[in-house]
């Protein structure tokens, strides 16, 4: 109410409840009310907080378990979520999301994770739904900066796709500054081969400032509690890829795109869909045991859920990658576009002659 309101229309409100008025003081919904201004915008630690969409481990190989040595660090960085727009993030290696890791069921991971005292003010951990034990592995990770770095091993024990997150009792405010990416445990026979795969994903900042407002936004605890977020967006950028921004997507007409898909939320869930296509295939939950759906065009992932996706492309043009609650694919910024370049195909879709005026 509060927000959309503004701060002179709450004092409105407040007369017609019979407020008492001084009468010194002029009824406050008389009184010039000028909101607070947000500081300047900070300099940048990074020149993209956005991971790379196509920075995806290569597919599994090999076909006898294996140990994989993954260091993580964790990295508190200001950056911009739209340009003059800046806030400050938590991360894993200085991007969101997180960096994929890529295994295969049976395989071993020895994680090393640190959180480096110059890098960090705050208490950070790491919770991966991959694992069998206390906490994802947040128990024994929990570190102060400066700690010595924590060393653990599992063993991959279930396929699929999932999510990792900080998960330290203030979550919500880590995970929704961007301290969540995915692992991927392939089955034992491995996925279909594909011609290209991408790494999305998707959390909300609540912040102190409004959408597209310039300057420096502090995270608003308040927003959060109500779930009421200034932006939505993909690994960390206001529609980050599009060609406005970093640029589109690459794609080829007649390839085979997979997309993995984490949703890090913290609050809420995404109406996934690709606008001009559909998820040929898609492996819900990131369950990649089952037969996958088959032509869907809308799916819904759950705050903490990861989902695999994938798009044939007979035609070409741009594919708009969206949460479906078009408020935040318009305007919020979940949105990213795959472009596909090729000749047309008038079989499958003919765009007509210019129309006179």
């Amino acid at each position: 109410m509060v927000a959309a309101l503004g701060i002179g229309a709450v004092g409105a409100v407040a007369g017609c409840i019979g407020a008492p008025v001084n009468a010194e003081t002029p009824p406050e919904d008389e009184t010039e009310r000028i909101a607070p201004e947000l500081d300047p915008a900070r300099d940048v630690g990074v020149d993209r907080i956005a991971a790379d969409p196509t920075d995806v481990p290569a597919p599994v190989d090999w076909d006898e378990p294996r140990e994989h040595d993954v260091t993580l660090r964790t990295k508190e960085v200001v950056a911009e979520v739209e340009p003059g727009v800046t806030f400050k993030y938590m991360t894993f290696e200085g991007q969101v999301p997180g960096p994929m890791i890529r295994v295969r069921r049976g395989d071993t991971v020895n994680l090393r994770f640190e959180v480096p005292n110059d890098d960090n003010s705050d208490i950070h951990n790491v919770d991966f739904h991959a694992v069998y034990g206390p906490g994802g592995g947040a128990v024994d990770t929990t570190l102060v900066p400066g700690d010595d770095a924590a060393e653990l091993s599992f063993r991959a024990e279930f396929p699929g796709l999932f999510t990792y997150h900080c998960a330290v009792p203030a979550m919500d405010h880590h995970v929704s500054s961007g301290m969540f990416g995915a692992i991927l445990v392939e089955p034992e026979a491995g996925l279909p081969a594909v011609d290209r795969e991408v790494y999305l994903g998707q959390h909300e900042l609540y912040t102190t400032g409004d959408l597209g407002e310039k300057g420096h936004h502090a995270f608003d605890h308040g927003a959060m509690l109500a779930e009421d977020p200034t932006y939505v967006v993909f690994n960390g950028e206001h529609h980050g890829f599009t060609k406005g921004r970093r640029g589109a997507i690459g794609a080829r007409v007649g390839e085979t795109v997979r997309v993995f898909f984490v949703n890090g939320g913290p609050n809420q869930s995404s109406s996934w869909h690709p606008i001009g296509n559909v998820w040929s295939r898609l492996y819900r939950d990131g369950d990649l045991v089952s037969d996958p759906a088959r032509y869907v065009e809308t799916t819904p992932v759950a705050p903490g859920t990861a989902t695999v996706g994938e798009m044939e492309l007979p035609v070409p043009g741009p594919i708009k990658v969206v949460d479906h609650a078009l408020s935040r694919a318009g305007r919020r910024g979940a949105l990213a576009v795959v472009n596909v370049d090729g000749e047309p195909n008038p079989d499958v879709y003919e765009p007509g002659t210019e129309q006179s005026a």
